[in-house]
């Protein structure tokens, strides 16, 4: 959502990273290669079905974000998302051979080097920015998400957690492709050792541990120590640009989210399209993933 080109950019060449799925504990495999323009981003599951990775084939954002089309899902691939929006990538074909993208070290850095190495090329074809012409807000009195008109896309984020190592933390940041690779990329997702056992028997964190996590003891991170001192809210802002990126187009605009997650980041960026598509008179998201490969 970061980088306003005015060309559509995919990768160059393609590039693999392998391993394990955070909440499925699978190993997996995925290839980055280069997409057309009006593509998106686009998995490619090992049987050959194609996922857009986009609002209208979201099905779960229930502590991550899950794709899913005729019966196979990926799920977590909001630190992907992320990186590629905030490197301007905009097309791109996703190949993975599990159901969920490698966790990697629970950040978007390693997806950023994935993407960095596979290099970028400009398609002829232009990139159409949405511009928040009317605020937009979703949620309620206890947590909520809104956005503003502006020039550029700016994140402010306030996370307030009872836990005493999190506690309240809040930061602001303008969006853009330096500030996202030396703020944001490396902030770890994380979670809470007292709800592991809960979780794993619902099928999720069986690939976690603090290799690809922030694990919260009692009193402390299991964690030889953080990135950075606000890491939790940084994190939190790393999935939102990977949300917003669900849209297909780049933002602009001055978001302010509070205590937000990523089932309400969906809400969110649904009311974003449909007000462009009011305001623009057309769908606001063009014609990607699954019509292109018809």
């Amino acid at each position: 959502m970061a980088v306003v080109m005015d060309s559509q950019q995919t990768v160059r060449h393609p590039a693999s990273l392998d391993g394990i799925g955070l909440h499925s504990g699978e190993t997996v495999t995925m290839t980055v290669s280069p997409a057309a323009a009006d593509t998106g981003i686009l998995f490619r599951a090992a049987d050959g079905t194609l996922i857009p990775a986009n609002t209208d084939h979201v099905v779960d954002s229930n502590s991550a974000t899950t794709v899913g089309a005729f019966g196979v899902r990926v799920r977590t691939i909001e630190h992907l998302m992320a990186a590629a929006a905030a490197l301007g990538i905009d097309n791109l074909m996703v190949d993975i051979d599990g159901p969920e993208v490698p966790a990697a070290d629970g950040s978007a850095k390693p997806f950023v080097d994935l993407l960095h190495s596979a290099g970028r090329v400009s398609l002829a074809a232009p990139r159409r920015p949405i511009t928040i012409a009317q605020p937009i807000r979703v949620g309620t009195e206890s947590r909520w998400i809104e956005v503003l008109p502006a020039d550029s896309l700016r994140i402010s984020y306030t996370l307030d957690n009872s836990h005493p190592i999190i506690g309240l933390q809040a930061g602001t940041f303008g969006i853009n492709e330096e500030v996202f690779c030396e703020e944001l990329a490396a902030a770890r997702t994380y979670g809470f050792l007292r709800d592991v056992p809960a979780m794993r028997q619902n099928g999720l964190a069986r690939g976690g541990s603090p290799e690809n996590a922030i694990v919260v003891g009692k009193r402390s991170v299991l964690n030889d120590s953080l990135r950075f001192p606000d890491e939790f809210v940084r994190h939190k802002i790393l999935d939102l640009v990977g949300d917003l990126a669900l849209i297909g187009r780049p933002v602009i605009g001055e978001i302010t989210a509070y205590k937000a997650g990523h089932a309400l980041h969906s809400k969110f960026v649904e009311q974003i399209l449909r007000a462009a598509e009011a305001e623009e008179g057309a769908p606001a998201m063009a014609a990607r993933g699954i019509e292109s490969f018809a």
